[in-house]
């Protein structure tokens, strides 16, 4: 791994406590119980999480899916603030959906957070299309809005990425 590169595999028991710190600092909020990550990883047959770490072996990131057929749903997906824009996010989201693919799903959906356009970017450039809107889903009133990629229509990360990205097209001006 080239210095300051991130590398993806497997979250693992040992992970949770570094998962459940980022966690609690990006999403003071909404943050998961520690116990739920415990949880989610005790159930391998519908639940797949991995965690994106440094060249040092620090966790970095984390993202976990959730899959049974046909339907898979991002349950998490987060990346440290400064390693934002490094792909890292990109590279977790890809993992997902192939894990998706390969638990044989047809669709994957997620829920965003309306006040965040930098995600809804990525997802919109992944091939998801927003399909509805889950008022006040966040407990701080924040509305989500429901994403879909149709698996077939899958064909990997796209080959370039820019930060002039448009947002989705059925995202509307009232929901951002």
């Amino acid at each position: 791994m080239r210095p300051g590169a991130a590398g993806i595999r497997p979250m693992t028991e040992a992970d949770v406590p570094a998962v459940d710190a980022l966690e609690k600092a990006l999403f003071p909020v909404d943050a998961w119980p520690t116990y739920m990550f415990y949880d989610e990883l005790s159930q391998p047959d519908t639940r797949t999480y991995y965690v994106a770490v440094d060249a040092l072996g620090t966790v970095i990131g984390y993202a976990g899916v959730m899959c049974v057929p046909p339907i898979a749903d991002v349950q998490t997906i987060a990346v440290v603030p400064e390693r934002e824009g490094q792909g890292i996010g990109t590279e977790l989201l890809a993992t997902l959906i192939e894990e998706a693919r390969a638990f044989g799903a047809r669709d994957v959906l997620l829920e965003v957070r309306a006040d965040n356009p930098r995600a809804q970017r990525l997802y919109g450039w992944f091939g998801f299309e927003q399909i509805h809107i889950r008022p006040r889903y966040y407990r701080d009133g924040a509305d989500a809005l429901i994403m879909q990629l149709v698996l077939a229509n899958w064909t990997g990360v796209p080959a370039r990425r820019s930060e002039a990205i448009p947002a989705p097209h059925n995202i509307t001006e009232e929901t951002q």
